[in-house]
């Protein structure tokens, strides 16, 4: 009896002490679940809207090419152009998107003391890139089967084009998450930035038809690297921006990572007594 009253209250009842990276696997499974049961089963249809809007869009911009009577663009078909380019911008803007909004959208789970605020910038930001890549596969696997020449020359270069973009968006999302929290009129501005960032990053329009004084100001944009490079990676004898270097994207997403986790270690705090 002496030696079970020295005993810990813990291990009197058969608890066991986690480590960090236990507690961290398990606050990111039960995140990862209940963000992916609100993502995809929060109202009817939200499977098919995931897949409407990269369909839609891609058809919409094919019509226009069509009417204006341009089959080929550096040198591959318009359709396979359009395409690979949109899901290419959209690995960067759906997963920033929606990452940077986690924050104030799990303010209540901030409560316990286990979930912290990165963990739900992170775990989102992962199934955005899931579904990502998902859908990707889904919408070139339809339009292969219809007859567009969509079939990547160069897989790995495809593969590490995306990782690329998403990197630049995760860690544009931990650097947007602290500062739109701190000041919610960015988050409006980060939104109207967007449009424009998507005509600037060549999503629409061949960026080596820019003259050269103005495309060195367009490619400083990292996302014109990753779309010009998918396109390369998909077709090696695409005729593209000869400035495009893939290295440059993850350059841009090292530093908006280091950026987004200083920020996060500084108003942790701030965050979760808000």
């Amino acid at each position: 009896m002496a030696a079970a009253r020295k005993m810990p209250i813990g291990k009197q009842i058969g608890l066991t002490r986690r480590t960090s990276f236990e507690v961290t696997r398990s606050v990111w499974t039960a995140l990862l679940l209940r963000e992916s049961l609100t993502r995809l089963f929060s109202s009817r249809g939200a499977w098919f809207w995931l897949l409407a809007e990269p369909t839609f869009h891609i058809a919409y911009m094919m019509i226009i090419f069509t009417v204006i009577r341009i089959r080929h663009i550096g040198g591959i078909e318009t359709a396979a152009w359009i395409m690979i380019g949109f899901l290419s911008f959209m690995a960067f803007r759906r997963t920033a998107s929606q990452s940077m909004q986690a924050v104030n959208s799990n303010q209540a789970l901030f409560t316990y003391r286990q979930v912290k605020p990165i963990d739900t910038v992170l775990t989102r930001a992962l199934l955005e890139g899931v579904l990502v890549v998902v859908v990707s596969i889904t919408v070139i696997a339809a339009a292969v089967f219809v007859g567009v020449d969509a079939v990547p020359d160069d897989p790995l270069s495809v593969m590490a084009v995306f990782v690329g973009m998403w990197l630049l968006a995760v860690g544009f999302a931990l650097t947007m998450s602290i500062v739109v929290e701190l000041a919610r009129e960015i988050g409006k501005m980060v939104n109207f930035v967007m449009t424009p960032l998507y005509f600037i990053s060549g999503v629409i329009f061949p960026i080596a038809s820019v003259p050269p004084p103005y495309r060195d100001w367009v490619m400083l944009n990292p996302l014109a690297h990753g779309v010009e490079a998918a396109r390369k990676a998909f077709a090696e004898h695409y005729h593209g921006a000869p400035e495009t270097d893939i290295t440059y994207i993850y350059a841009f997403a090292l530093v908006l990572l280091f950026l987004g986790l200083a920020l996060h270690r500084v108003f942790a705090l701030k965050l979760v007594t808000k």
